[in-house]
C-alpha cells in the first residue's frame, strides 16, 4: 500500500513542477528560440505545453496504475458475508403478517 502512496504523491509533485517548470521556462528564456517568439505566442506556447505535461503525468500514471498486479484476491469481509446470510434466511415481517391474515384460505 505505501507503494501504491509513494506512486501518488511522487506523480502528483511532477504535474505540479513540469507545467511551473515550463512557464518559468518560457518567461526567463531559458529554452532556445524563446527570445525570437513574440509575447503572445510565448504565452500560447507555454500553456499549451503546460497541458500537455499535465496530461503526459496523468496518463504515465494511469499506465502504471494499470499495470500493477493485485498482491491477493480481494476478499469479502466474513462479518458482512454472516449477517447477509441471515438476513436471507430470516422472514421479513410482511411475510409473516400476510400468512397470519389467513391469505391462503377458501372461503
Amino acid at each position: 500500500m505505501s507503494g501504491v502512496i509513494t506512486k501518488f504523491a511522487v506523480t502528483s509533485m511532477v504535474m505540479w513542477m513540469a507545467p511551473v517548470a515550463i512557464m518559468y521556462g518560457f518567461y526567463y528564456q531559458v529554452f532556445p528560440g524563446v527570445s525570437q517568439m513574440s509575447s503572445s505566442a510565448q504565452t500560447l506556447a507555454s500553456g499549451f505545453l503546460a497541458v500537455i505535461s499535465v496530461n503526459l503525468v496523468i496518463g504515465f500514471y494511469i499506465c502504471m496504475a494499470m499495470k500493477e498486479t493485485p498482491h491477493q484476491e480481494p476478499q469479502p469481509d466474513p462479518t458482512f458475508l454472516a449477517n447477509a446470510k441471515a438476513s436471507i434466511n430470516q422472514p421479513t415481517s410482511s411475510q409473516v403478517n400476510d400468512d397470519s391474515k389467513g391469505k391462503g384460505k377458501v372461503e
